[in-house]
């Protein structure tokens, strides 16, 4: 059974984004990312950090998580990148099928 999902990930630049994007939908982990400039407010190592990332929006049948974080962790620049999946609850029946058909089993 399918269970799709749309996967959060934030990163330091658009053209890392490019690159796990690209490498995510060469590999046939995701069917569609968007990506996003963002604004991020958040503590690390003891302080409140205000920085410009980009957010990429993966949208992936989550029976694939496990290959897709992997794939992330191997490209990304940060230490502890956010890497979190959302169940999709409903969808357009055409366009859960296209994902289906744009992800690998």
């Amino acid at each position: 059974m399918d269970s799709y999902g749309v996967v959060l990930v934030t990163v330091a630049s658009e053209s890392e984004g490019d690159a796990i994007a690209a490498a995510l939908l060469e590999a046939k982990l995701a069917a569609c990312i968007s990506m996003t400039q963002i604004k991020s407010m958040y503590r690390w190592q003891g302080k409140i950090e205000n920085e410009t990332e980009w957010q990429l929006i993966i949208k992936t049948d989550l029976s694939q998580f496990t290959a897709l974080e992997a794939k992330i962790q191997e490209i990304h620049s940060y230490d502890v990148p956010e890497i979190i999946a959302l169940p999709i609850t409903a969808g357009s029946a055409r366009y859960l099928s296209w994902i289906s058909e744009n992800v690998s089993k």
